[in-house]
This record gives structure tokens, sequence and C-alpha cells, in this order.
């Protein structure tokens, strides 16, 4: 299965499909789970909540990339196998059903090409290595794609189709793709603006955004907001303005197009947008944060909004990874040093 690197740090190749892990590290990887399990969303055959993190019943060391959704969870093999598991009411497990799984299935699509997937509210979606795209679940606001308002209960194309596209992120009501031509497109609800178009109108079909390009390099879906890098290093955001979630110096106002943060630069590495605040890594290591902070989850040691992008009171030049509690209203942040160690 090819592997599409995006660029090289202290001699080692870093990709997407590997979630900022480097490729030489991590060969065997465990699966682990922890927090709400009331759907059957830590995968461990219970509904039980835990606290700890814990080995989903499918147990193996082959698991490759995984992403949490609203109730439920998607994650890949190494062997190129796309597993769910969680709240299926929906039809977001793919597996042809609207049951809760408590324990990872294979979707109804099977296959060993899956590449990245990524878990909406209620949705999923994913690309394969052949660059196709798939959607399935919730499609009451255009999320899937489909030029419908219809849940899908399998895996199915969206109506733009295509064999380009590179990275996807789902979002609360909908979702954000960039292909291997460097073009953003989304789709589904569009109430806040955050599908960048320049409108508030829902679409079931992938659009582009109104800021249009060739240069987009990834994209992350939050709850009601949208962030995005260009391979310029610039950072855009759009959607919900409210908290300061689009980091503009602005705490109130929706944006309908993509719009710079207030930080401004050319040296941002990777965003992730949560349930009402963004995090992003700069190319020097640093993190920041930015919106909603009255559970401290800008971690910069108060609980106050912030509507222009803070480094958090960890400080440091070494981070490379973060995620900002996820695209279901998540309200806490988790982020990762890099370690200079190789196996």
């Amino acid at each position: 299965m090819p592997t599409f690197y995006n660029f090289r740090e202290n001699g080692l190749d870093y990709s997407f499909d590997d979630v900022f892990v480097p490729v030489d590290m991590f060969r065997e990887g465990n699966l682990f789970t922890w927090g709400f399990g009331t759907s059957g969303q830590l995968g461990t055959n219970t509904v039980t909540d835990k606290s700890t993190p814990v080995t989903t019943s499918a147990g193996g060391t082959n698991w490759k990339q995984v992403s949490g959704g609203g109730y439920h969870c998607a994650a890949i093999k190494t062997d190129g196998t796309l597993w769910t598991w969680g709240r299926g009411t929906e039809g977001q497990l793919g597996d042809n059903s609207t049951t809760a799984k408590s324990t990872p299935v294979t979707t109804f699509a099977g296959g060993t090409n899956w590449k990245q997937v990524s878990a909406g509210l209620y949705h999923c979606a994913t690309i394969k290595t052949d660059g196709t795209l798939w959607t399935w679940g919730y499609g009451g606001n255009g999320q899937l794609g489909t030029n419908t308002a219809t849940n899908k209960s399998t895996p199915v194309t969206t109506f733009a189709g295509g064999t380009n596209w590179k990275q996807v992120n789902g979002g609360y009501r909908y979702s954000a793709a960039i292909k291997t031509d460097g073009t953003l497109w989304t789709w589904g609800s569009a109430i806040f603006g955050q599908l960048g178009t320049n409108t508030a109108t829902n679409k079931s079909t992938p659009v582009t955004t109104f800021a249009g390009g060739t240069n987009w390099k990834q994209v992350s879906a939050g709850s009601q907001h949208c962030a995005a890098i260009k391979t310029d290093g610039t950072l855009w955001t759009w959607g919900d303005g409210s908290q300061g979630k689009l980091g503009d110096n602005n705490s109130t106002t929706n944006k309908s197009t993509p719009v710079t943060t207030f930080a401004g630069g050319t040296n941002w590495k990777q965003v992730s947008g949560g349930g009402q605040h963004c995090a992003a890594i700069k190319t020097d290591g640093t993190l920041w944060t930015w919106g909603r902070g009255n559970e401290g989850q800008l971690g910069d040691n108060t609980a106050t909004n912030k509507s222009t992008p803070v480094t958090t009171s960890a400080g440091g030049t070494n981070w490379k990874q973060v995620s900002a509690g996820g695209n279901a209203g998540g309200n806490h942040c988790a982020a990762v040093l890099y370690v200079d160690y190789v196996l």
C-alpha cells in the first residue's frame, strides 16, 4: 500500500496517512480507547465507561489509524481493512444495519485498500488507496455528498466522484476534503458558514470554497467551524465565530469565507478544530490555541476565551501533533511532544 509523504523532519518521513507519526516508528500498533462507553464506542464488548486506556475486544497489533466520532469510532489496520464500532442508529458503522456494535466490525463494503478515515458526528468519510472518496451514516444535512439528504448504512461514493482525493475530515454535520491537486472541497451543513462558500446554504455535493486555490495542504472540520493550512504555511479559518474560535480577533462574527487568523505567519504545520476552539502547531514546534477557554481547553492556565492564537503555558518547541477534542463538541485538547527515539 503506497504512502504519500508530506514532509521530512529530523531525517524521518511524515505522512497524513500516519496521522503525523513517523512511518519509521511504531510498526506494530495496539489500539486503545477510553472515556464514555454507553453506545459501545470503546469497542470493549461492553457499554461501560473507562477512565483508563483499554484495548478493544478486537485486539491485534496492526492498527494504523483511528478516528473518534460523536458516539462511534472507525479505524484502519495495516492490512488495509476498515473497522467501525459504537452507535449505529444512523448507519454510521457502514455495516448495512442501524444497530450499535460494542466490538469492532468490518464495513459492508469490505476490501483491503482503505487509506484514511474520519468519523464525524453521525457519519464517516474515508479515502481508499485508489483515491476514491466514500461516505456513510447520517445524511440529513447533505454531509455525505451524495446529492441527497438520505442516510446511508453502507459506504457510497460522493456525487463528485474522482480518484484524486488526498485527505478528508468529517465535522459536526458537514465534511471537508482536499484533492491531490490542492483544491479544497466542503459539503453538508452551512448554517454558520462552515463550508466557506460565501453562503449559509447547505450543499449535498462537494463544492470548492470561495477562497479557491490549488495549494491547500491540510483541513480540519471542527464542530461548526473549519480550519485549513495552505502549502505556503498560512492558516485559514471560517464558520462559527463565537467564542473567538476563528482566531481573527473578532469573537462574535461568523465568516462564510476563509480568513487568515490574527496571528498571521507562514509557518503553520498542523491544525485541529474542536468543539468551540482550535489548536495548531507551527513548523518551529510551538503549540497555539484559541477560542473557548471556559474549561481550560486552551491550556494557557486560564478559563478565558481567546479570539487570537496564544501559546500554551507548557511552552516548548517540540510539539508534533495536536487534537482539539474532536468534531462532536469536545472541550479538551491532547498533543504529542516529539521524542528523539527510533526503533
